[in-house]
């Protein structure tokens, strides 16, 4: 196993599976956010400190096995260039600030299927991240656990009895947890419900954001709805609030949709048909447009409109149009322009082999 292996390929293999309700959540994911105790946390921590826990977590896992995930690769921020970093960031596998810290002693430690993937010394030690298709929060809880109780048995975490987990950002104090979903909402954003539902999610101590979350902006109406409290709250209470709150959000975007056949099903059709056309057909094409016309068709595509495209192709194309995929495809740096060009040219490729 390469780095060739998860950078050549957009679509992770754990996203071709399909899970609870992914005709609208693409993903569940659990992070786990961890410090080694007599350590000094990366955010004030020297270079020597760093490599230090680096070097650990290469010797100690990068060759060990956990349940059927067996060698995972271990990557240096230092040792991949700008466009590699930046695809893996495009697939979720990496965060923009590991990438920002690679001459900090940031590396990543990813299973092959992808489900599973560590940073270290991103703003904590080690940030466990770990992915399911569809809605199975509490199955990626119970593996996010194990995998923990596995990097524990030769890691002493900090811990504090009454704070829990302790971390470099006091939003994270507590169970250290992160538990989002990232859901495909168009019928809901068409309509402008989601809008005012927004302020009400925050209340109860949620929070939506953008496809890469925090400080990233919406495109696609994919959005990523996540807890932001982690102290004074079990993992099982979190997990719970959000899946009460992603369920409601199910049903009113499966209305929203219903209301919009039924109300303007010829006008819906129309631009859904005329996404799939500019998609098919345009020579240049920009990455909001395509994430646009992209979710668009993945509507339609759930409604049963379009019945000749499969549902990943909105989780493939959504990453293989992305500035750092486009550039590790074309082996070189790309203006804007040649990006819009290159786009509008893959896309094209990709929906003919649907025909065939």
């Amino acid at each position: 196993m390469t780095l060739s292996h998860f950078i050549d390929e957009a679509i992770s293999p754990w996203m071709r599976d399909q899970g609870p309700d992914s005709d609208i959540v693409l993903s569940s994911r659990i992070r786990l956010a961890r410090n080694f105790s007599e350590a000094t946390f990366p955010l004030i921590a020297d270079k020597e400190e760093l490599e230090h826990i680096k070097t650990f977590m290469k010797d100690e896992f990068a060759d060990g096995t956990f349940q059927d995930n067996v060698n995972f690769e271990f990557i240096p921020m230092q040792d991949i260039s700008s466009v590699e970093q930046r695809v893996l960031i495009e697939k979720h596998l990496i965060s923009p600030l590991l990438a920002k810290k690679s001459a900090q002693g940031a590396a990543a430690m990813i299973s092959q299927s992808e489900k599973i993937s560590v940073m270290i010394n991103e703003e904590d030690h080690v940030r466990i991240q770990l992915y399911f298709p569809g809605l199975q929060l509490s199955k990626a809880l119970e593996k996010a656990f194990e995998f923990d109780d596995w990097l524990e048995e030769k890691i002493n975490y900090a811990f504090d009895e009454s704070r829990g987990y302790l971390t470099s950002c006091p939003t994270n104090v507590g169970t250290g947890m992160r538990a989002s979903v990232m859901m495909h909402l168009p019928a809901l954003t068409m309509t402008k419900q989601l809008t005012r539902m927004v302020p009400a999610i925050n209340q109860l101590g949620l929070v939506v954001r953008g496809i890469y979350g925090e400080g990233s902006e919406t495109i696609g109406n994919l959005f990523q709805i996540s807890n932001q409290i982690t102290l004074g709250r079990t993992e099982e209470d979190i997990i719970e609030d959000l899946q009460s709150v992603v369920h409601q959000l199910i049903e009113h975007e499966r209305q929203a949709r219903k209301r919009l056949m039924e109300r303007s099903g010829t006008k819906l059709e129309d631009r859904i048909y005329r996404s799939l056309g500019t998609l098919e057909y345009s020579r240049i094409i920009e990455s909001k447009e395509a994430a646009r016309c992209l979710s668009n068709v993945r509507l339609g595509i759930d409604l049963g409109i379009i019945k000749h495209i499969s549902r990943n192709i909105l989780n493939e194309l959504m990453v293989l149009t992305q500035p750092g995929f486009l550039q590790h495809y074309a082996k070189k740096t790309l203006k804007a322009n040649e990006r819009d060009i290159l786009r509008a040219s893959l896309i094209r490729e990709r929906l003919q082999l649907e025909k065939k």
